[in-house]
């Protein structure tokens, strides 16, 4: 499989702080300590040291993180799954692209889905492939960016449509879960953890059974940034910090967008969580 870009730059990093404390950017700028000119330069792309550094401890963020993901120093080490697991990335609005999981027991072929992106196609031909019967179909939030093919998936598996008690899906059939809700699937077992703040409900899937301890983490987290949130941003951020962040160490992190990374990674990694 092609590898997949870093969903956000520094720019996009910047943006999504400075939103989330809604921040002007004369604020900003005043609270950085440096001039307006130098932020509209940091803000078109122009990488300086020390105006970044700056600004990055005004919007709470790890400058050093910040650093390397504006040089481009650094792109997530991939984990290896040899069995049961398996990433799709489908397009959407133009050169965008938006992840969907499948993982599924080597032994008894039960399978469960994590959003369906904007192309089923390849999942329904691996579920074909490796004789799977899928079970559930788990929605990490309801953007329809990652529940596009929903109703393609759910007619021709037959599997059960789940999502949080917070953010419901509009599917026929489909039940809601709460926080801590328990599922297996063979030797898996899945477990809900509430990371809201970038959609009402979003959910993060802690899943056990496979090579290593897996996140589905939606749009809660991507390598080196989060999902966007101007309304409930520092909520987003608690939640990770005391939900995802607490996992065990050698958690792989499967995000809505970019590559997979893990927590090892993020937490030296991600400017908003590295320390």
């Amino acid at each position: 499989m092609p590898r997949i870009p870093i969903e956000d730059n520094f720019i996009d990093v910047l943006g999504k702080a400075q939103r989330g404390l809604h921040l002007t950017d004369a604020e900003l700028a005043a609270k950085a300590g440096i001039k307006p000119a130098e932020l509209v330069a940091l803000q078109k792309g122009e990488i300086r040291d020390h105006p970044l550094r700056a600004v990055a401890r005004a919007l709470q963020l790890n400058p050093a993180a910040l650093l390397s993901l504006a040089r481009r120093e650094w792109y997530p080490e991939q984990p290896r799954f040899p069995r049961g697991f398996a990433i799709f990335n489908s397009p959407y609005d133009g050169e965008l692209t938006v992840n969907s999981y499948l993982a599924w027991d080597s032994k008894t072929k039960l399978a469960v889905a994590f959003d369906t992106g904007t192309d089923v196609t390849a999942m329904l031909d691996t579920i074909a492939a490796e004789r799977l019967t899928l079970r559930s179909i788990f929605i990490t939030h309801t953007h329809g960016d990652h529940i596009a093919e929903l109703p393609r998936l759910a007619c021709e598996t037959k599997a059960e449509v789940w999502a949080s008690e917070r953010e419901p899906v509009d599917f026929p059939g489909a039940k809601t879960f709460a926080e801590n809700a328990h599922f297996h699937a063979g030797e898996l077992a899945i477990k809900t953890l509430f990371t809201w703040g970038h959609s009402p409900g979003q959910t993060t899937f802690f899943v056990t059974g496979l090579s290593w301890p897996l996140a589905i983490v939606g749009d809660s987290l991507f390598a080196a940034s989060v999902g966007g949130s101007t309304e409930h941003y520092a909520a987003q951020l608690k939640n990770n910090r005391d939900k995802i962040f607490r996992l065990p160490a050698d958690t792989v992190l499967a995000c809505g967008h970019g590559p997979l990374t893990t927590l090892v990674q993020e937490r030296r990694y991600n400017p908003f969580f590295a320390r």
